[in-house]
């Protein structure tokens, strides 16, 4: 699973290469929409895709039922989303993604499992998080596997900074969990840095978390596993 995201403009950009002005969780790339994950978008998303504006969700409106509010940002093919989901029915699910493929996959995946329990929001998951999440609503927040931007001149384009984890802590409850996974150890290692940082939250172990039971080995974390790559999870608590 690949948010691959980005987040802030770098000076100098070369000629012809548009770079956001803003933090983004996304950037844009070329995919193709199967015709499964089309008859997807076209049965499943009049109910399941919430429309971006810039107005507070009403969560018991949009799921039709009151139940505890988890945000994902970034779920790529929706592989652990759908996993996720499947095992913990009493939560509901607000996940963000902006390419369509990764969408109908998602769409796709539910309608083959049935979960009942999952909204998508095909926009930008800060602008979400700003204009449609209110302060204090969600009980947990997942970033799986954002772009790492290796690249040292790229690093300002990594999604976990401190101006987004402080909006994040700023929209989880009191007791809510911030939980990221990234296997690459340099952003790991900044991960933890910005995640301490922020007065809002605490780390639930003195580093890194063991990975929590719900989320999956996804395709891709095997195949990296299988090459000796290492994987590494972040829980950070609201405090009270």
């Amino acid at each position: 699973m690949t948010p691959h995201d980005s987040n802030t403009a770098i000076a100098g950009a070369p000629p012809g290469v548009a770079y956001p002005k803003t933090i983004k969780s996304f950037v844009r790339r070329a995919g193709r929409t199967t015709a499964a994950q089309a008859r997807a978008f076209e049965h499943l998303g009049p109910q399941l895709l919430v429309p971006y504006r810039e107005a507070l969700l009403e969560p018991a409106a949009v799921f039709g039922r009151s139940a505890p509010l988890i945000l994902e940002i970034g779920f790529g093919m929706g592989e652990a989303t759908a996993h996720i989901a499947n095992v913990r029915p009493q939560d509901n699910f607000l996940c963000c993604e902006v390419h369509e493929a990764g969408v109908g996959a998602l769409l796709k995946r539910i309608a083959e499992q049935g979960q009942t329990n999952v909204r998508i929001v095909q926009h930008d998951a800060v602008e979400v998080l700003e204009h449609m999440v209110a302060p204090g609503s969600l009980a947990g927040v997942h970033i799986f596997f954002p772009d790492p931007w290796h690249k040292k001149k790229h690093h300002k384009r990594r999604l976990i900074q401190p101006t987004l984890v402080a909006r994040l802590a700023s929209r989880l409850a009191a007791g809510g969990y911030l939980h990221c996974a990234t296997d690459w150890q340099p952003y790991a290692e900044q991960m933890l840095e910005v995640l301490s940082a922020e007065p809002l939250l605490t780390n639930t172990v003195p580093d890194y978390a063991p990975q929590p039971a719900y989320r999956p080995l996804t395709k891709f974390e095997n195949r990296g596993l299988k090459l000796g790559h290492g994987v590494w999870d972040l829980v950070f608590l609201r405090r009270a």
